[in-house]
């Protein structure tokens, strides 16, 4: 990843949460390739200590922490090793977050003839596990909030405090599906904008990235087939994203930089912003 000019981030400590995942252990790289002191944290602790050894032997400033972002206790802790290592949290970079089979429809529409048949694994909306929902919503919208509740108390008038959130596509159309990551992720561009205004005389912005469609591990197998082939699902995500193509993780960074970067975005507060190739501003015709 090519260092941004003019973005100094020497004096900042950083908290990424899924921060070893693809999308997010992008943004801790660049994070510290930028000077910034980042704790990565995720549910994996060898994952995160990995990645931060990787950045550590490059010359960077990062430490891995585990951390539950649905555990208020878990949280805490991983604080109490962030204070004594680094300090206290200027950014929080909110990107821990994911689906579950259990939340999501086996076809895109509801037929008359689903009323009356018993296909085995076929599952309609009707069929949808509430455990699998709950986890669904749990790990996106309370898992950026609880970790915001923890983390964002020591930011009060430091003057330049900084939450970026991760959205979706799914929030402002939602996807056939996925009803509950699409409403999930829908409830946490809502509370983005919702703490944006709450926070906003005590000097911290909060924002979120909404990022289009990207080819990674985690939807792999969604999109591709075993031979390397785009499946059907995802050649139509691709002929509505009028770039033709998917996103890098990288190109997310540029969005990042200019959202944790105060002297550049010092009155942006409170807007998500897709970073999808064109995707949400096509209507198809």
């Amino acid at each position: 990843m090519k260092k941004l000019d003019k973005i100094d981030l020497r004096d900042k400590i950083i908290v990424v949460t899924g921060g070893a995942g693809e999308l997010c252990g992008c943004f801790s790289k660049a994070l510290a390739d930028c000077g910034a002191k980042v704790a990565i944290l995720d549910l994996r602790k060898e994952a995160a200590e990995e990645l931060a050894n990787n950045i550590i032997k490059k010359g960077g400033i990062a430490i891995g922490i585990e951390a539950n972002v649905l555990q208020i206790k878990s949280l805490l802790k991983a604080e109490m090793i962030l204070k004594r290592e680094f300090g206290l949290c200027n950014i929080l970079i909110n990107g821990a977050g994911g689906n579950h089979p259990k939340g999501t429809t086996s076809n895109e529409f509801f037929t008359f003839e689903d009323l009356n048949r018993e296909k085995e694994g076929l599952i309609t909306f009707f069929d949808l596990d509430q455990k699998g929902i709950e986890f669904v919503f749990n790990l996106n919208f309370l898992g950026t909030l609880l970790t915001t509740q923890v983390f964002a108390k020591h930011m009060i008038n430091q003057k330049c405090g900084i939450i970026i959130n991760i959205s979706s596509m799914n929030a402002f159309t939602p996807l056939t599906k996925i009803p509950a990551y699409s409403g999930a992720k829908a409830a946490v561009s809502n509370f983005t904008q919702w703490l944006a205004v709450y926070f906003s005389k005590v000097g911290i912005r909060v924002n979120a990235i909404a990022p289009g469609f990207f080819l990674t591990e985690q939807n792999r197998a969604l999109l591709t087939n075993k031979d390397g082939s785009l499946t059907s699902r995802a050649q139509k995500i691709l002929n509505m994203t009028p770039m033709g193509r998917f996103g890098t993780p990288e190109e997310l960074i540029g969005t990042l930089l200019w959202l944790v970067d105060d002297s550049a975005s010092s009155f942006v507060n409170g807007v998500i912003i897709p970073v999808d190739g064109g995707f949400s501003a096509y209507s198809g015709v």
